[in-house]
């Protein structure tokens, strides 16, 4: 028979291990878990999953790194993909493992990507059969857009970052994004009935691609929508690198003079007017500069600072002597 002071020892040890046990046990899986907002966590490569376990600490999708360094020495460790993921605050262990241990699942559209650029993003985490699927259905047949009755969906997605969640369809993922561009450009006054120029609404979304690819900064981008009005109301070509090098799949580079010669209809330089489609995916910025242009008889711009600052001329003796300055300053 167990002395008093003993069974007392006892009882308290058998006390502290069912605390023990319970505090561990609603750390693995809390009682309100996955109730918490969506958070973003990116895994650099090389992280050691105890950094990863910090990280999503502070993020709070889990309340206890020991209790999760427990947890994977007792179920066994798994390796994380470098990349950005999205998960739930209070998540269970087991989805924390789910999530991690699969790619990527965020999917982040930037403003200046192309459609098939996205699509890449979706397949390094999705697979290229689901990126295929998304492709399929990124059209305004497939996926209505108030903007377009028949074609691609290219400059017609939303900018932002996109958690795709467990057995979301590709079908889902595009609407989403179709969505998410048309309350952006509300936000902004562009809705599918806004006319300006003589542009309709989806002319004007071309209109912000281009100012998008050539402005690239948010301060060039009113004067560069100012160009592209002037140059559609002269009649004459737009002259712009950045629809030439769409058509080729390139994203930026120097434009040759065969290039500026190929017959296709983004040769801004061979046809007048605007191109078929958008040429990426479009900022509220440049929205905000295609639909609210300053006044102004510039029809040249030209890059004169490495810092992306650009001069402006109306006339093309004075684009001239701009060139020969970005020139002088090892520019272009």
């Amino acid at each position: 028979m167990l002395s008093k002071p003993l069974g007392r020892i006892i009882a308290g040890l058998i006390v502290v291990i069912v605390i023990m046990v319970a505090w561990f046990v609603l750390q693995v899986d809390p009682i309100f878990h996955g109730n918490g907002k969506n958070v973003i966590v990116t895994v650099s490569s090389g992280e050691s999953l105890s950094t990863v376990a910090n990280a999503l600490h502070a993020e709070g999708v889990i309340a206890s790194t020991l209790a999760f360094s427990i947890d994977t020495t007792l179920f066994g460790s798994f390796q994380v993909h470098p990349g950005t993921y999205g998960i739930v605050q209070g998540s269970s262990f087991s989805h924390v493992r789910s999530i991690f241990s699969s790619p990527p699942n965020v999917v982040d559209v930037t403003a200046g990507l192309t459609l098939h650029e996205v699509a890449l993003d979706v397949a390094n985490g999705q697979g290229n059969s689901y990126a295929d699927k998304f492709v399929a259905l990124a059209t305004a047949t497939k996926t209505p857009s108030p903007f377009l009755a028949s074609g691609s969906l290219e400059g017609l997605i939303g900018t932002g970052l996109y958690v795709i969640q467990p057995g979301e369809s590709p079908a889902r993922l595009a609407t989403t994004m179709e969505k998410r561009f048309v309350k952006q450009a509300a936000s902004v006054g562009l809705t599918p009935s806004t006319t300006m120029q003589g542009l309709t609404a989806y002319q004007l979304v071309i209109a912000a691609s281009i100012v998008e690819k050539e402005g690239y900064y948010p301060v060039n981008m009113p004067q560069v929508a100012r160009v592209i009005y002037n140059r559609l109301a002269g009649g004459g070509p737009l002259q712009m690198d950045a629809t030439v090098l769409y058509y080729l799949g390139m994203d930026g580079g120097t434009v040759t003079p065969a290039m500026l010669q190929t017959q296709e209809p983004y040769n801004t330089y061979l046809n007048t007017g605007l191109t078929p489609t958008p040429i990426c995916a479009v900022s509220t910025i440049a929205m905000r500069a295609t639909l609210h242009p300053p006044l102004g008889t510039w029809l040249y711009f030209t890059l004169i600072n490495e810092d992306g600052q650009m001069a402006f001329s109306t006339t093309f003796t004075q684009q001239l002597k701009e060139e020969k300055l970005a020139q002088s300053r090892g520019i272009g």
